[in-house]
């Protein structure tokens, strides 16, 4: 693998665009979470897909797909960022989070799987946690079957689930997925599956936009709050967001949401994840594309303002 080049602030986020061992270009981030230093909190959100089949409404990562990344390229990724901080493949970090979530949708390539099986062998990381974020597709069935054997086997008590709800309508869910995916009753009986003794609850993911129907009553019905916990995230600013006319219904500075507390009242453990607003303008967030300011002429208003710069 090959870094063309990068962009961000080493003390938020860096955004890596390189080219694989296929000669296709791919991004992987790696960040921090300010105040909390690297030795307590490292995350990686790597690329498992060339582009993104799913053409999510508010995700620039969508709308080319160009195949399936290798175990290797993958792998790469994660090789890349961890000589790059440690010099080996010791990770002296209590929390080591790599997150299959930057472009492509994880489920989609079973070579995620056999990444996901080898990790612990190929790292010395006491505190690595890995983290698959999907729509859960149709056809699927399979891949989540052997990641619950791998998480049983490698990761009991340490591996984040997380279903990309984004409403409690069924109808606008179609509408911000326009893929076929899984309806809720089979979401929930794949989640109760994931959670065994000592492990994390499941979670529901929400990037909220206005007027996206977040119903606890709906979600009460389909997803018990014993397995099951609800984070609330923004809807980033870019491209695609701005052209389906889609705002965020979560805003810096505020904290109080009616939706949050009736989902409470319902009984869910609510987390409102907010992150630095600098990784807008980075374009470190999950699922956002760099390469789409090739093609854009025109700035959006606080993200993408930071420049590519190429590596020698």
């Amino acid at each position: 693998m090959k870094i063309l080049a990068k962009t961000g602030r080493c003390d938020i986020a860096t955004v890596y665009v390189a080219e694989t061992s296929a000669g296709k270009r791919i991004e992987f981030v790696e960040s921090v979470q300010p105040p909390i230093p690297r030795e307590k909190k490292w995350v990686l959100i790597v690329s498992s897909l060339y582009g993104c089949p799913a053409g999510c409404k508010f995700c620039d990562a969508g709308g080319y797909y160009r195949g399936k990344l290798s175990k290797e390229d993958i792998f790469a990724q994660i090789d890349y960022a961890v000589r790059l901080r440690f010099g080996s493949n010791s990770v002296p970090v209590e929390k080591f989070k790599i997150q299959f979530a930057r472009m492509g949708e994880p489920a989609l390539n079973e070579n995620v799987l056999d990444v996901l099986d080898e990790l612990p062998d190929r790292f010395d990381a006491p505190g690595l946690m890995p983290s698959v974020s999907t729509i859960a597709p149709q056809g699927t069935d399979a891949f989540f079957e052997r990641l619950l054997e791998i998480k049983s086997r490698r990761y009991r008590g340490r591996f984040q689930m997380q279903f990309s709800i984004h409403t409690a309508s069924p109808e606008m869910r179609k509408w911000l997925i326009p893929m076929k995916i899984w309806d809720f009753d089979k979401i929930a009986e794949c989640g109760r599956r994931f959670v065994e003794s000592g492990d994390r609850k499941v979670t529901l993911n929400f990037a909220l936009a206005e007027n996206m129907p977040v119903d606890a009553a709906v979600m009460r019905r389909h997803f018990d709050p014993q397995y099951f916990v609800i984070k609330i995230t923004p809807v980033n600013p870019t491209y695609r967001a701005k052209s389906n006319a889609l705002a965020s219904h979560v805003v810096p500075g505020r904290q109080q949401y009616e939706i949050i507390d009736a989902l409470r009242a319902a009984g869910y453990g609510v987390i409102l994840s907010i992150g630095e607003l600098e990784e807008n303008n980075i374009g470190s967030n999950c699922g956002q594309y760099i390469n789409t300011l090739a093609e854009n002429k025109t700035k959006l208003e606080n993200s993408y303002t930071y420049e590519l710069q190429a590596e020698e």
